[in-house]
C-alpha cells in the first residue's frame, strides 16, 4: 500500500544505477529490504514515506509480497547490457560447448523484444513447443500406492504393517509408463511461473497457457522443494534445451533465503555468475583447441600448511593435465575513477604465486582501454620471470562474434604462455 492507503505502483528499477526515492509505506519497504532482491532498500532521510531503493546485480522481474496488504508489489530491474545481449551471454552459458562448436549467437530466442520478462517469456514457451513438437515425453516412474487389485508386486512389510495381513485394499509397488515424469513436471512449472508475472504479452501468455495444458498430466512442483533431477539421454535429446533454459529460469525464482522467509513469484538472473559462467565456459572451450583443459573452480592453497584456499575461476593446465600454464578470473565491474579495484590485482597476485604463474588474467565487463599489464615489483615468476598481471575489458554492447574474437585471442595467449614453459 502507498502512504495514502492505495495499491502500491509497480517498482521499474535499473541495475547498479543510482538510488531512487520512491513512495513506500513502512510494511511495503520493509519487505523490500527483506526480500533479498536490491542492493539497499532503506528509509529516504530527506523525504517522509519514501525509500531510497537500488538494484545490484540481480535482473528481472518478481513479486513480493507484503505482509498485511492485498496484492504483492512487482518490482522489475532491467539489465545495463541490451536485452538481447543478455540472453546470448545466457544462451553460450547453458551449453558452452555446443554454443562454441556451432558458433552461433546463443541458444536462447527471445524474439523482437527489448524488456527481460516478455523476451524470457518468449524464449521459454518456444523452447517447450519446440520439445513437445513430437508429443509429450512418457517414462517409467517408480509408483507405490494402496489398491483394491494387485498390480505389480506386493509390498508385503506394508501389508502386514497398515493393513495386518487383511485384504483388500493391498500395498503395491509398480513401474507406471506415464506423462508425469521429471522433465515434463520443470517444464510445466517453468511454464507456470510466466504466466503468474505481469508484463507478459498476451500473445506469449496465451501459447504458455497452451503450454501449460500440454503439459497437465505432469504433477505441479511443491514450492521451495529441489528440482527434480533427470538424466541426459538419447531419448530426452529432444528436450534438453528447454530444460536448460527452464531450469535456469526456476532456479533464479527467488534470491537465496532461509526457510520461513518470504517466497518471490518470478525470476532473477545475477549478472556476476552469467558473465563468470559465458567467459569461463567460453575460454574453456577455445584452450581445448590448443591441446589444454581447463578446469573451473579448480581449488589451490596459498600456504604450504594449506589452511587459506584459493578458488580462480579458471586454471589452464598443460597437455599432461597437472601443469598450471594460465589463471583467469572474470569480474562483472566496471572502471572507478579510471581504474579497477586494486584488490583485484592482489588476488590475481596471489592465484600467480601460488601456481608458479608468471602471467594472469583479469576479464572485465567493460573498461576505457581493452587492456592494460601491470608488471609487479619485487615479484618472480617461474625461469626468473617477473610476474605480469593483465587487465581485459570486454565490451559487452559489442556484437557477440567480436566477445568470441576476444576471447579466442586469449587463449591463443595462453597456448603461447604454455609453449614458452614447454621450451
Amino acid at each position: 500500500m502507498n502512504p495514502d492507503g492505495g495499491a502500491a505502483a509497480d517498482i521499474s528499477l535499473r541495475e547498479h544505477a543510482p538510488a531512487r526515492s520512491v513512495p513506500l509505506d513502512a510494511a511495503t519497504g520493509r519487505a523490500l529490504a527483506a526480500s533479498g532482491v536490491l542492493k539497499s532498500a532503506v528509509p529516504d532521510p530527506y523525504q517522509d514515506g519514501h525509500w531510497l531503493l537500488r538494484a545490484g546485480s540481480l535482473v528481472g522481474a518478481v513479486r513480493i509480497p507484503v505482509p498485511g496488504t492485498g496484492p504483492a508489489l512487482a518490482v522489475r530491474i532491467a539489465p545495463k547490457t541490451p536485452v538481447q545481449r543478455l540472453f546470448f551471454l545466457l544462451g553460450f552459458s547453458l551449453d558452452p560447448a555446443k554454443a562454441w562448436r556451432q558458433g552461433r549467437d546463443g541458444t536462447v530466442d527471445a524474439g523482437a523484444y527489448e524488456d527481460v520478462v516478455p523476451a524470457l517469456a518468449h524464449a521459454v514457451e518456444r523452447q517447450i513447443d519446440a520439445a513437445l513438437r513430437q508429443g509429450v515425453l512418457q517414462g517409467y516412474r517408480r509408483t507405490e500406492e494402496s489398491a483394491l487389485v494387485v498390480r505389480g508386486r506386493i509390498r508385503e512389510a506394508e501389508q502386514i504393517r497398515r493393513h495386518f495381513g487383511r485384504t483388500p485394499p493391498v500395498e503395491i509397488a509398480y513401474d507406471a509408463y506415464t506423462a508425469d515424469i521429471p522433465e515434463n513436471r520443470i517444464l510445466r512449472a517453468a511454464a507456470e511461473t510466466l504466466l503468474r508475472l505481469p508484463g507478459v504479452p498476451g500473445p506469449v501468455r496465451r501459447r504458455l497457457a497452451h503450454q501449460r495444458v500440454r503439459l497437465a498430466d505432469a504433477e505441479p512442483l511443491v514450492r521451495g522443494h529441489a528440482l527434480p533431477d533427470w538424466t541426459a539421454s538419447r531419448l530426452n535429446a529432444r528436450y534438453q534445451p528447454a530444460l536448460r533454459l527452464a531450469e535456469a529460469l526456476l532456479a533464479g525464482t527467488t534470491p537465496e533465503h532461509r526457510p520461513g522467509e518470504l517466497r518471490l513469484d518470478g525470476f532473477l538472473f545475477d549478472m556476476n555468475a552469467l558473465f563468470e559462467d559465458f567467459v569461463t565456459g567460453a575460454l574453456r572451450e577455445a584452450v581445448r583447441e590448443h591441446g589444454l583443459s581447463a578446469r573451473l573452480q579448480d581449488r589451490h592453497h596459498l600456504d604450504t600448511a594449506r589452511l587459506v584456499r584459493l578458488r580462480p575461476d579458471l586454471v589452464v593446465y598443460a597437455a599432461d593435465g597437472r601443469t598450471p600454464v594460465a589463471v583467469v578470473d572474470a569480474k562483472y565491474k566496471t572502471e572507478k575513477g579510471g581504474a579497477h579495484p586494486n584488490e583485484d590485482l592482489y588476488q590475481m597476485l596471489a592465484y600467480c604465486t601460488a601456481l608458479g604463474l608468471d602471467e594472469g588474467h583479469l576479464v572485465y565487463a567493460a573498461g576505457r582501454v581493452s587492456s592494460r599489464v601491470h608488471e609487479v615489483r619485487g615479484a618472480t615468476g617461474p625461469g626468473g620471470r617477473g610476474i605480469r598481471i593483465h587487465q581485459h575489458a570486454l565490451e559487452l554492447d559489442a556484437a557477440p562474434a567480436e566477445l568470441l574474437t576476444v576471447l579466442r585471442g586469449l587463449a591463443a595467449r595462453v597456448a603461447g604462455a604454455d609453449s614458452r614453459l614447454g621450451a
